[in-house]
């Protein structure tokens, strides 16, 4: 049975308006900090499980490392998002003129921490300072341990360099040590045999976000629904990464970085979770990403006292906008999921 030519052409019509959303997909290129691992898993989850494709993105996850710095990338239109990590250098951005902004904070802590062994008189933060070995990279030396001065009153005295080996820590048991709370209990747990006191910054006032989304400020300004789009599926990853199933989300991440293990993701996921640094305070009331110009503003003021900038250094108005979060978006999945 033949269809008289406009019927024809109005089925033609229909068809071609059924693809058009799967045909608009929208490029867009997502760097990240460091090499693909657990601590990234929320936006690997979006990619895996189609979240960030029936928003209509086309993303591309593209990974740093020692031999791939990113930053660069975002300010000069070469990526579209970036994954940063606190907001010091967001800080530093805007100080110096670079358009970026701060769009939405995947950690609410910071999962900087300081490591003790266990039995040796090290159970509070304060203890830390009677250590006679602390071992800081020079980063942190420049920052957060400027903090910690200032606020704690750390000396540099027993400073020395901690290089991202645990063997000089573990060699010494009233030394203490810097490191990722996500990830080096872990490595410390697997060649020593015991769990390390982990004693949080953000515990003790080192009021920072972590794991924040950063983008251009023309991006915001000119395509807010693209940036809009992208968070949301990022955020929504996120939740189904931790409470969901991650399987094909960790497979990407193994792919990716075949240095990632199935207990070292497992551990990492186990560690944010009972830490709190993704799902707490704020976003327990907002969804995952919250952010407030208040909270930052309480950080700058902190590395202000700390002597990292100078009061006026930086216009906060830029560091950060809460225009794509706070919207309680995932919050539904979260509760699907039966987590409470």
């Amino acid at each position: 049975m033949k269809f008289p030519f406009a019927r024809r052409v109005l089925a033609a019509g229909l068809f071609a308006a059924a693809l058009a959303p799967a045909m608009a997909q929208e490029k867009v290129v997502f760097a990240t900090n460091w090499k693909a691992q657990a601590g990234h898993g929320g936006f690997y989850q979006a990619l895996a499980d189609g979240t960030y494709k029936r928003m209509g993105l086309d993303v591309e996850i593209q990974q740093g490392g020692p031999q791939m710095n990113n930053r660069p990338l975002l300010a000069t239109g070469k990526i579209d998002f970036l994954m940063a990590g606190n907001l010091l250098l967001s800080f530093d951005n805007v100080k110096n003129g670079v358009p970026t902004t701060v769009v939405a904070a995947i950690f609410q802590k910071d999962p900087q921490a300081i490591f003790a062994h266990p039995g040796l008189g090290y159970d509070k933060f304060g203890d830390l300072m009677k250590a006679p070995v602390a071992f800081i990279s020079k980063d942190g030396q420049f920052s957060f341990w400027q903090w910690m001065k200032a606020e704690h009153g750390f000396k540099d005295e027993n400073l020395k360099p901690y290089v991202f080996n645990v063997a000089p820590f573990l060699a010494d048991k009233k030394s203490v040590q810097q490191g990722y709370s996500i990830s080096e209990p872990i490595s410390i747990k697997a060649q020593a045999g015991f769990d390390p006191v982990v004693h949080l910054l953000a515990d003790n006032g080192f009021s920072t976000y972590s794991t924040t989304i950063e983008t251009r400020a023309e991006l915001v300004q000119n395509k807010p629904a693209l940036v809009q789009k992208f968070v949301d599926a990022s955020l929504i990853g996120w939740y189904n990464y931790l409470y969901g199933d991650n399987k094909a989300a960790n497979e990407m991440i193994k792919k990716a970085n075949p240095d990632s293990t199935d207990a070292g993701i497992a551990g990492s996921i186990e560690l944010m979770k009972k830490l709190g640094i993704v799902d707490s305070g704020e976003a327990l009331q907002n969804g995952i990403g919250a952010m407030s110009t208040a909270r930052v503003k309480d950080f700058y003021d902190k590395m202000v006292k700390a002597g990292l900038y100078k009061p006026g250094d930086v216009d906060l108005s830029k560091v950060v906008t809460t225009q794509f979060v706070n919207k309680k978006v995932g919050l539904d999945v979260k509760q699907k999921l039966g987590v409470k």
